[in-house]
C-alpha cells in the first residue's frame, strides 16, 4: 500500500469507532505499518459540534494529505468537510438528506457496539441543514460507494447528489456494508491516488525553469 497520508473515517448515525467498517480499515493501515496514520473520532450527536470536531482534527493534520472517508451520515458530514479543506474524500451509502431522513429518529437511540444512548434532538435537523453544500466541486476526487440492497437509503439520490463522482455501484449488500471486506482495497486503492491527483493540481513551472 502506497502512503496516502492520513485516513480519517467518519462514522455513520449511531455507530462508532467500533464499527465494521472502521475496523477493517484500521487493520489494513496497521498492516501496512501506518496504524498512526488512521484516525476515527466519535462524533457527537449534535452535527454542529460534530462538525466543529472533525474540522479541528482536519487543521491538526494540515499540512499533511488526508482522505476523508465517510459512512451514511458520516458521508454527509465527509463532503462538507472535503468542500471545506479540498480534501479526497470516499463516501459509502452516504446520507444526501440527513435533515429529512432523521426526523423520524428523533429522541432517545441506542448507539451500536456499545451501551450508551444518545438523545436526538429537534434543533439537530437545522444544524444538519448548515452543512449542506452545493455545487460540489472537483467531483474526480470523490469516490461513491452506493449499494442497491441499502435497506434504509436509496441508492439512486447518492448517484444524482454526485452525478460527475466516481462510482462504485454495488448490486446487493446492504446499507451497513456488511461485504466491505471486499472493497475495503478499492477504496483505500482509491484514497492511494491522492499523489497523483496533487502533482496534477500543481502549476507548471515557468518558461526556462529547472525541471
Amino acid at each position: 500500500m502506497h502512503d496516502a497520508g492520513v485516513i480519517l473515517y467518519l462514522h455513520g448515525f449511531r455507530s462508532s469507532p467500533q464499527s465494521t467498517k472502521a475496523r477493517l480499515l484500521a487493520a489494513h493501515c496497521r498492516a501496512h505499518g501506518r496504524e498512526q496514520d488512521f484516525l476515527c473520532p466519535q462524533l457527537p450527536a449534535s452535527p454542529a459540534e460534530a462538525a466543529r470536531l472533525i474540522d479541528g482534527v482536519a487543521r491538526a493534520i494540515a499540512p499533511r494529505r488526508f482522505t476523508v472517508i465517510g459512512s451514511s451520515l458520516g458521508g454527509y458530514y465527509a463532503t462538507w468537510l472535503a468542500e471545506s479543506h479540498d480534501c479526497r474524500v470516499v463516501l459509502l451509502n452516504p446520507a444526501t438528506r440527513p435533515d429529512r431522513d432523521l426526523a423520524r429518529h428523533l429522541g432517545p437511540q441506542r448507539v451500536y457496539h456499545s451501551e450508551e444512548w444518545i438523545d436526538i434532538k429537534p434543533e439537530f435537523l437545522d444544524e444538519l441543514k448548515a452543512l449542506w453544500v452545493e455545487p460540489i466541486t472537483r467531483p474526480e476526487r470523490y469516490l461513491v460507494v452506493a449499494a442497491k440492497g441499502d435497506e434504509l437509503l436509496d441508492w439512486r439520490e447518492m448517484l444524482a447528489r454526485y452525478p460527475r463522482a466516481q462510482h462504485l455501484v454495488l448490486e446487493g449488500s446492504d446499507h451497513g456494508l456488511s461485504d466491505f471486506s471486499e472493497y475495503v482495497g478499492s477504496v483505500l486503492e482509491f484514497a492511494n491516488q491522492a499523489d497523483q491527483t496533487e502533482q496534477m493540481r500543481q502549476p507548471p513551472p515557468p518558461p526556462g525553469a529547472a525541471r
